[in-house]
This record gives C-alpha cells, sequence and structure tokens, in this order.
C-alpha cells in the first residue's frame, strides 16, 4: 500500500500497518519541511509528477490500496490521487480530520480561501495572528495595511511576505495557555485560520474564544468522488478488503 502522509494521523496509522506483517507500506512525504518527523514505514519524499506520475508509481510497485492522510487542504495531491487510482483501478480511501463545528462564543468570519479571508479582515488596519502556514501567505500582501503575526514551521519566501510581518518559526502541540500569552503579547486582534480540524492546532480556537477575539476560518477544499474515513479503524479495515 502507499500512504501518502504529512499529517499526524498518517503517522499513526504508520505505526499500525508497521506493526501488521501481512500489509507492505510505503509513506509518502511530499518534501515541504527539511526535517520531517520520523516515520514507521519506509519512506520515499518528492513529488510524483502530477496524476500521470503518480498512476505511473502505482503501476511499477504494485500497489493495491492508497491511503490519502495528507493536510485537508492539500488539494492538488488529492485530486492527483484520485485521478490516478481512477486510471489503475487501485482502491482509495481519503483519511481526514473532520472540520471543527463552531460552538458557543465562537465568533466566525467564514472565508473560501486565503484570498477571500484577507478582504474579510477590511480596511482598518488590524493586527492579526495568521496561522495558515507558508501556503497562502502571499494572498495577504494585498491588504498591507495589517501587522501580521506569522507562525510557520519553516518560513515562506522573503517576496511571499506581506510588508508588515513578524515571523515565528514553531511546531505543535500547543496549549490554550501559551496561545493566549502569545496573543496577549502581540496584541492581536483577529486570527486567520485554516479549519483543518483535529487536536493539534485547535488551542488557537480556543484561545480566541476565551479573549472574545473574532477568527476569520477558511473553509477546507471538497474533493468530490473519493471515499472518506476520520476514523484510524476504517483506515485498517479499508486495507484488509
Amino acid at each position: 500500500m502507499l500512504l501518502l502522509g504529512g499529517t499526524l494521523e498518517a503517522r499513526v496509522l504508520a505505526e499500525r500497518i508497521a506493526a501488521t506483517p501481512q500489509i507492505k507500506g510505503v509513506v509518502s512525504l511530499a518534501g515541504r519541511t527539511s526535517a520531517p518527523l520520523p516515520q514507521a514505514l519506509p519512506l520515499r519524499v518528492g513529488g510524483f509528477g502530477g496524476a500521470n506520475g503518480l498512476a505511473d508509481y502505482l503501476k511499477r510497485q504494485g500497489v493495491t490500496h492508497v491511503i490519502d492522510a495528507t493536510h485537508p487542504f492539500a488539494a492538488q495531491m488529492s485530486i492527483n490521487a484520485r485521478e490516478a487510482c481512477a486510471r489503475t483501478g487501485a482502491p482509495l480511501l481519503r483519511l481526514t480530520r473532520a472540520p471543527w463545528p463552531a460552538v458557543a462564543g465562537d465568533d466566525w468570519i467564514e472565508a473560501a480561501d486565503a484570498a477571500d479571508a484577507a478582504q474579510a479582515l477590511g480596511l482598518r488596519a488590524r493586527r492579526v495572528f495568521l496561522t495558515i502556514g507558508r501556503q497562502g501567505v502571499a494572498a495577504f500582501r494585498c491588504a498591507p495595511q495589517h501587522h501580521y503575526l506569522l507562525r510557520v514551521i519553516e518560513p515562506p519566501a522573503q517576496a511571499d511576505l506581506p510588508p508588515d510581518c513578524t515571523v515565528v518559526a514553531d511546531r505543535g502541540p500547543f496549549t490554550c495557555e501559551t496561545e493566549t500569552a502569545l496573543m496577549r503579547a502581540h496584541a492581536i486582534e483577529i486570527i486567520v485560520s485554516k479549519n483543518s480540524g483535529g487536536a493539534l492546532t485547535y488551542a488557537k480556537i480556543e484561545a480566541a474564544r476565551a479573549l472574545g477575539l473574532p477568527v476569520v476560518m477558511i473553509a477546507p477544499p471538497m474533493i468530490d468522488g473519493v471515499r472518506v474515513t476520520h476514523d484510524l479503524d476504517a483506515a485498517m479495515a479499508f486495507l484488509d478488503s
């Protein structure tokens, strides 16, 4: 099987697969970070060359099952996996996190993508906690009146940054207490977040709720025509099918 990874769920699933002798698996990472976390399965790093390249890989390696456990916003990889599996006949399962639901006390402004989120910040200059990773940062260059606190695992290209931007390199998980302290230290007025689900980065949402701060929430992309689960047991059952 081929496990398209890059998430906590993928690492946990890889550990379970590694403990199942009858399944031979490989984890593939896109290579966006220079120091990926250890994996329990053999690792390949880098792109495949689009859907055609991935289809060729599946054929050459004799892959019988594919699990797409990439980040919920890695839409192009998920689309490539869908197309490659359709061409080769390899069954595909998408293991992804359920999006966070808004709860009492949340003040969310829904956005379709990063460009929409930048517009949602408004014309008045604000202090913005930008927690969307490197992808999409350039969209906020069209709103240069704001001061941005950008938290990333690895910094983006300088040309992608808004002009008034403080970059903090850090990797979760985070706690509500540390997130609250960070927002207070930088006098944050509004947060921009991807609705990526899961517990790893939810503390920023809890902190925003506690501080009464609005959150511009970017909705995850929809990938049609793919079987989806949020459950690790279901993913293991898929490999037995």
